[in-house]
């Protein structure tokens, strides 16, 4: 599961040409903090996969491995 999830996050940063400096500055850390989360070095807290999920319009469940759809759900 980890290594999905890790996977993840790889393919949407690439999939979207951004760089990690770029998703590190949205997360407002430093790129090196960011590519140890990448790598599975460290773990993502909470609150960056729920930004990631944000920054990439995907659900949490998509982007830790949980589901295959990608749809985030609606907001009330």
């Amino acid at each position: 599961m980890i290594g999905l999830y890790l996977r993840r996050v790889y393919d949407l940063r690439e999939d979207r040409d951004y760089t990690q400096k770029k998703v590190a500055e949205y997360l407002g850390i430093h790129p090196n903090v960011y590519r140890r989360y990448e790598k599975g070095i460290r773990s993502f807290p909470v609150e960056y996969i729920i930004k990631l999920a944000d920054f990439y319009n995907v659900s949490t469940d998509y982007l830790l491995g949980r589901t295959d759809d990608p749809t985030p759900p609606q907001k009330p």
